[in-house]
């Protein structure tokens, strides 16, 4: 999409509620009682504090020690075997710290994505490690959570209501929200709809964080439940809402299409 910047700012902020909802996971997790009920000071200010540090020393410091990683990727013309050795090394140290730090290591890789050189190592790793994690863990991921997802305790009339709310707070939270500041930007109705439609969906971030949350205990199985329905509800209804409101219409409105 053509986008003003102000309606790329509001894309923007669309992407990083995603992020201040991790970081708010992240400190209600610091901070969640024990089974004792007590909550340790320690552990918060070593999840909190580290984890803060962490997020600001690795796209930093990181970025800066992994810059000779690049220039030997470009001297040897890819990324070779030792070269892919060192960045899994440096992926499995990041994950580990901050499972150590109380967080979940998905926000270690995550954060250790950023400060990669980009270019040819950005582009090897993808062409290397992204059929694996398609064709094996993101659907050994999906598998768990849906192993963990009990329809059956949300059956009840009211639990069912419940969840239909839950998915109107979510739509008109997010995809209402974005189409509103794109059409105060200035975009034109069908854009707007379809930076709406593009920033509902809610994808594989949402069910990493409420997997997190039910095995912490921040949420039960019928909570569960209705947040895993949600996410697949709005990802699902993405791809056919902007094909509706999108593209088949710039499609028509294309030199290709015109030719």
């Amino acid at each position: 999409l053509t986008c003003t910047p102000l309606a790329t700012l509001a894309l923007a902020a669309g992407a990083m509620a995603d992020a201040a909802a991790g970081c708010l996971l992240v400190g209600v997790l610091a901070t969640f009682p024990a089974a004792d009920g007590t909550v340790d000071p320690a552990a918060v200010w070593r999840t909190c504090g580290g984890g803060l540090a962490y997020a600001l020393l690795v796209p930093t410091l990181g970025r800066w020690l992994l810059r000779p990683l690049g220039r030997a990727a470009e001297r040897s013309g890819g990324l070779t075997a030792p070269l892919l050795g060192v960045v899994l090394a440096a992926f499995g140290l990041c994950t580990w710290t901050t499972e150590a730090l109380g967080i979940h290591a998905v926000f270690g890789g995550f954060v250790l994505g950023t400060a990669m050189p980009r270019g040819l190592v950005a582009k090897e790793l993808r062409q290397k490690l992204e059929p694996v994690t398609v064709a094996l863990l993101l659907p050994m991921f999906f598998t768990c959570s849906g192993l963990n997802t009990r329809l059956d305790l949300i059956a009840d009339r009211e639990l069912v209501l419940l969840t239909l709310a839950v998915l109107f707070a979510s739509i008109a939270g997010k995809g209402v929200a974005c189409w509103a500041a794109a059409r105060l930007s200035g975009q034109d109705p069908r854009t707007s709809l379809a930076i709406g439609t593009l920033m509902n969906a809610r994808g594989l971030m949402e069910l990493i964080l409420v997997d997190i949350g039910l095995r912490r205990g921040v949420i039960l199985q019928p909570v569960f439940a209705m947040l895993v329905l949600m996410a697949i509800v709005t990802t699902l209804m993405a791809t056919p809402l902007f094909e509706l409101v999108y593209g088949r219409h710039h499609k028509r409105g294309s030199p290709s299409a015109a030719a």
